[in-house]
């Protein structure tokens, strides 16, 4: 995505795989750069239809036009959220399904700015001078436990509740979005992925990858590194990369 002379421009790239354990791959993800949109959705792991869940959220943003201004299209997202997620509430009735939903983790760019919206854990982390930093956080109770001191944090994906979420789309009448707006800086590389990437690869190694792969490389490798260290869930990554509208990515 490009503007005026001297407007950011956004770069993407995206990967999903069923991983080394699973027969059914519950991640979604959408990948529009032309109108500086991504999302990452994880079906909900243990519940029947998760791929219908998180396929139901991306197919929602398919055809939503581009910004005109950040508020509306916030307001435009969190309209379609909500809509998916009394879909998915009458989806689990009809079918008998108990629970249908997924996380979401979302991102757009508009002018200088990066917005986030999630539900659940799935994850935006960025890169910015070499440091890696999670820009969401979250809605787990294993989170819930290390806010509270009662679990380290290097503890926590081996936790026993290490995969009970707190919020997703299509868990309740009322649908709860977190929101953070991020300055962006050329040169800034955000990350969104499912929790079955960074359960398996270290922050080191999403920080290793992020910074010496190309936005189009980076995907890829991060897959590789999940695939090659066990990788039992689904996995997802979307790589979006920022330049001035003159730059080029390095790599």
């Amino acid at each position: 995505m490009s503007g005026e002379p001297g407007a950011l421009r956004w770069q993407s790239a995206a990967v999903t795989h069923v991983g080394n354990v699973r027969k059914v791959n519950e991640d979604a993800y959408l990948d529009r750069p032309e109108i500086g949109l991504w999302l990452v959705a994880d079906g909900m792991g243990g519940h029947k239809a998760g791929d219908v869940a998180s396929r139901m959220i991306v197919q929602s943003f398919d055809d939503i036009p581009p910004p005109g201004n950040r508020d509306d299209f916030l307001e435009a997202i969190l309209d379609r959220l909500q809509t998916v997620n009394n879909e998915l509430q009458h989806y689990a009735e009809e079918h008998g399904a108990g629970v249908v939903g997924s996380t979401v983790a979302l991102l757009f760019g508009f002018g200088s700015q990066a917005n986030c919206l999630w539900a659940g854990d799935s994850r935006v982390y960025v890169v910015r001078e070499g440091h890696l930093r999670q820009l969401t956080r979250d809605h787990s109770k294993v989170e819930e436990l290390v806010s509270l001191g009662l679990v380290d944090r290097e503890d926590a994906d081996t936790h026993p509740v290490g995969n009970v979420i707190t919020r997703a789309v299509g868990a309740a009448e009322s649908l709860a979005i977190d929101v953070v707006s991020h300055e962006v800086r050329p040169g800034d590389r955000f990350m969104l992925c499912s929790d079955g990437l960074n359960k398996t690869v270290s922050d080191a190694e999403i920080s290793e990858i992020l910074q010496h792969r190309s936005c189009a490389e980076a995907p890829k490798a991060l897959l590789y590194r999940a695939l090659d260290s066990g990788a039992r869930d689904n996995v997802t990554a979307v790589v979006v990369h920022v330049e001035d509208g003159e730059g080029v990515d390095p790599g």
